[in-house]
């Protein structure tokens, strides 16, 4: 957020218009919005259908959790698979996400990242647990990206989600920390969370 464009004291979020229609933005006017410096690049939000969302702080275990994840993956990844933290994910022409992590095939490359080359999407969740369990991962359903994780970052717990439809996932699961998550796309990336020594 550009502070001199704005009062001090003006929240930066607002209920003022709920039930009324709002102005639809596109994934092309926010990357403008942020090239002319009105909002700032490492300003957290997500495009949910047009409309701009602000994400949650991130916690510490939050980010134990991720680093963790991240430093192990990393160590065990097939050479023919991409991991992405934290990228802008376009989902549509007025959507994109930010997971903590997104895996693909090199061979499709990042710069063609789509739904349908998305092999999984990890969200770590903290105090974004219901968003991500709901909202979010229909949203990631009807967009047909065809795996998505969401970890509970307090418990460990993660919430599997497999078979998109228009509907939801057909096919949920949850493993516990003790149990071992293995993608569907590189065994090799196996992991049971409960064992992870979190840094």
């Amino acid at each position: 957020m550009n502070e001199q464009q704005r009062r001090p004291g003006l929240t930066m979020t607002t209920q003022a218009a709920e039930g009324l229609m709002r102005r639809r933005w596109s994934v092309t006017e926010i990357e403008a919005i942020v090239k002319a410096g009105i909002l700032a690049e490492d300003e957290r939000f997500e495009l949910i259908g047009g409309e701009v969302v602000p994400m949650s702080p991130k916690g510490i275990r939050h980010e134990r959790v991720k680093g963790t994840l991240a430093e192990y993956w990393y160590a065990r990844r097939p050479p023919e698979i991409g991991i992405i933290q934290e990228t802008t994910f376009h989902l549509d022409e007025d959507t994109f996400v930010e997971p903590d992590f997104v895996f693909f095939r090199k061979s499709d490359g990042l710069a063609h990242l789509k739904p349908e080359t998305c092999l999984l999407a990890v969200e770590v969740a903290d105090s974004s647990l219901l968003y991500d369990l709901h909202r979010k991962a229909r949203l990631y359903a009807t967009f047909g990206v065809r795996e998505v994780w969401v970890i509970n970052a307090q418990t460990l717990l993660t919430h599997v989600h497999r078979q998109p439809g228009l509907d939801g996932y057909r096919d949920k699961t949850e493993i516990a920390p003790d149990q071992e998550l293995v993608p569907d796309f590189a065994p090799a990336l196996a992991v049971t969370l409960g064992a992870l020594q979190l840094i």
